[in-house]
C-alpha cells in the first residue's frame, strides 16, 4: 500500500462504513420483535398466555384445542367470512371447489335407517359394477351401516376413498342379498342443476354454485340450447351461495361484448385488479332474466352485478345475499386452513354489494332469517333505495349499493303452503319414502309418459296414495288430516318432482317444480313480452 492518500483515505472509509452499518441497524430495529436491538425476539402476549396456562394451571388442557379457539377468537373480530378450515373438513370443502371427488358415483337417501339408491352415475363406479337404483346398502367393507343409527356424512366417509382403492358392498336387491367388489374413482361433482327449453326460443340453466368445472359445465349446456334454437334465457342463481370468482367471471364474458369491465377487487395488501372481456361470447345478444333470492352469494353477485350494470339482463325476485369479500385460502402446518379475507370486489360502476357487518355475525345472519316476510323486505329495500348512494347505468337505470344486488323486479314467494305441518312431512323422511316406495312399484312410469311435462300434466296422487301418506304419518306421530289445498297442492308437486328426478333427471325435477313457481311463471311472463 505504497499510495499516501490510499494511506489516509481507508481508515475513513471503514469508519463511515461502520457508521453506516450502526445507523442502518438501528433504523431497521422496528422492523424486528423486541423492544432493544441488541434483545432476543419478545413472545407475544397470545404465546406468553399459552405459555402460562402450560406452567400454572391446575388441570391438564389440550393445547391445539386451546390454539384453534384463540384463532376463531380473533377472526370473529375480523367479518363473518374470514373462518378457520379444520383437517378434518379440508378436502372435503376442497373436492367441492374442484367440482369432483373420489367414490363410487351414487346418490342415495337414508330411509328407515338404510341406505337406499336413488341414482346411479351413469358410466361410474357403481354403474360399472351393477348398482341399480333402489338397492338397500347393509356393509361396506364388512362394516354394518344398516339399522346402526349413522349419519349421510359417517356413511358417505366410508363410500368415499382414494382413488382405485377397492370397497365391498353387501346389498339387498329386492329382497336378495348379493355381494359387489367396486374400485373407487374420481367422481364430477355436477353445478349445472338444470339445463333445457321452456318453449322454442326460451332456454333455461339453472347454476347450483361456482366450482373449477362450471364453466365447462355452462358452455356445454349452452352450446345444447343454442342448438334447440336459444334466443332467449332464464339464468337461475336462486341459493346459489358464490364459490370460485373466475368461472363466474368467464360466464359473464359469454353475455357481454367488446372489452367490457366485469368486475375489480381491491384490498388494503391486494393492488387493484381489473377482470375484462376477452373474447368474442357466445349469447351476447338475446333477452337475459336472473332469478335471484337471499340465498345468492358471492361469485353469483359478481354475475349478476356485471349484467344489471350493463343493462344487460333483468334480475328478478328478492334481493341477494349482500357478501362483496373475496377471500383467499391458506394452508396451515396443522393440515388446517385459513381463509381470510383479502379484498372487496365491486361492480363495473363501482357498487360494493356487502351487507354490514359491524353488530357482529350472530346479527348479520339473522338479518337473512328477517328477510323472509317479503313485503317487509319491499318496504325496507325502498328506504335503503331513497337514502343510498345512486349509480346510473348507460341506459339510465339507477342502482344502488350495499346491502346485496336489488332486483328490478320484485317477486314474492309462495310460503302459504310452507306450515309446520308440511314440514314436519319433509323432515321426518315421510315424503322420501313413499315417493321412493312408488318410484319402486311403479317402474314402468317412464314407459306410460313420453316426458316429464306430460307426466306433470297427467299424473296425479290418488286417494289410495294420500291414505298411504296419512297412516305413514300416524306411525311418526303427524297430524295432516286438516291440510288445507294449498299444502296439498305443494305436497303433490313435491311427491312428483321428485318422482321425476328418480325416474327422469334433474331437467325433469326442474320442469315440474317451476310450473308451479311464481317467481319463474312471472319471468316467463317478462320475457315474452
Amino acid at each position: 500500500m505504497n499510495n499516501p492518500k490510499l494511506k489516509v483515505a481507508l481508515p475513513l472509509l471503514l469508519s463511515i462504513s461502520m457508521c453506516a452499518g450502526i445507523f442502518i441497524g438501528f433504523k431497521m430495529r422496528d422492523g424486528f420483535p423486541g423492544n432493544s436491538f441488541f434483545s432476543r425476539d419478545k413472545k407475544s402476549s397470545i404465546n406468553e398466555v399459552l405459555e402460562l396456562i402450560k406452567n400454572k394451571y391446575v388441570d391438564d388442557v389440550s393445547f391445539n384445542q386451546l390454539s384453534d379457539t384463540a384463532i376463531d377468537a380473533l377472526l370473529s373480530k375480523l367479518d363473518p367470512h374470514s373462518v378457520r378450515i379444520p383437517a378434518a373438513e379440508l378436502q372435503d370443502i376442497n373436492d367441492e371447489i374442484n367440482g369432483n371427488f373420489y367414490g363410487i358415483g351414487i346418490e342415495f337417501e337414508i330411509i328407515d335407517d338404510t341406505l337406499n339408491v336413488t341414482n346411479v352415475i351413469e358410466k361410474g363406479p357403481a354403474h360399472n359394477a351393477g348398482i341399480q337404483f333402489g338397492d338397500k346398502f347393509i356393509k361396506a367393507n364388512e362394516k354394518k351401516i344398516a339399522s346402526v343409527n349413522m349419519s349421510s356424512d359417517s356413511i358417505r366417509k366410508i363410500i368415499c376413498g382414494n382413488r382405485g382403492s377397492e370397497l365391498k358392498l353387501d346389498i339387498i336387491r329386492k329382497g336378495n342379498p348379493l355381494s359387489l367388489n367396486i374400485n373407487r374413482d374420481i367422481i364430477p361433482v355436477n353445478s349445472i342443476e338444470a339445463s333445457y327449453m321452456i318453449d322454442k326460443e326460451t332456454g333455461y340453466i339453472k347454476i347450483d354454485k361456482f366450482t373449477a368445472q362450471t364453466y365447462r359445465e355452462f358452455m356445454t349446456a349452452l352450446m345444447d340450447l343454442k342448438k334447440q334454437g336459444l334466443k332467449k334465457m332464464i339464468l337461475d342463481l336462486r341459493d346459489n351461495g358464490g364459490g370460485v370468482l373466475d368461472e363466474a367471471i368467464e360466464i359473464a364474458d359469454e353475455f357481454l361484448d367488446g372489452d367490457k369491465l366485469i368486475t375489480y377487487t381491491v384490498g388494503k395488501h391486494s393492488p387493484k385488479k381489473e377482470y375484462r372481456c376477452r373474447r368474442l361470447g357466445q349469447f351476447e345478444t338475446g333477452k337475459i332474466i336472473i332469478l335471484s333470492n337471499e340465498g345468492s352469494a358471492s361469485a353469483s353477485e359478481v354475475l349478476m352485478g356485471a349484467l344489471q350494470d350493463w343493462d344487460r339482463a333483468t334480475v328478478m325476485g328478492t334481493r341477494s345475499f349482500g357478501k362483496g369479500l373475496v377471500q383467499e385460502q391458506f394452508d396451515l402446518s396443522d393440515n388446517s386452513a385459513l381463509r381470510i379475507t383479502i379484498a372487496r370486489y365491486y361492480s363495473p360502476l363501482g357498487r360494493s354489494i356487502q351487507r354490514p357487518y359491524s353488530n357482529g355475525e350472530l346479527a348479520y345472519y339473522r338479518e337473512l332469517l328477517d328477510r323472509k316476510n317479503n313485503q317487509a323486505e319491499i318496504k325496507e329495500d325502498s328506504l335503503r333505495i331513497a337514502h343510498a348512494k345512486k349509480y346510473k347505468t348507460p341506459a339510465g337505470k339507477i342502482l344502488i349499493d350495499g346491502g346485496g344486488i336489488y332486483p328490478d323486479i320484485y317477486t314474492t314467494s309462495d310460503t302459504a303452503s310452507i306450515t309446520e305441518n308440511t314440514i314436519q312431512l319433509f323432515t321426518s323422511n315421510i315424503i322420501n319414502k313413499f315417493v321412493l316406495n312408488l318410484a319402486t312399484a311403479n317402474q314402468n312410469i317412464k314407459n306410460n309418459y313420453k316426458n316429464a311435462i306430460e307426466f306433470n300434466k297427467n299424473y296425479h296422487i290418488s286417494l289410495s296414495d294420500w291414505d298411504t301418506i296419512k297412516n305413514m304419518s300416524y306411525s311418526k306421530k303427524v297430524d295432516i288430516s286438516k291440510l288445507t289445498s294449498a299444502e296439498k297442492d305443494f305436497i303433490e308437486t313435491t311427491i312428483k318432482s321428485r318422482l321425476a328426478r328418480l325416474v327422469w333427471n334433474k331437467n325433469a325435477m326442474y320442469q315440474v317444480t317451476n310450473t308451479e313457481d311464481k317467481t319463474f311463471k312471472k319471468a316467463i311472463e317478462v320475457i315474452n313480452q
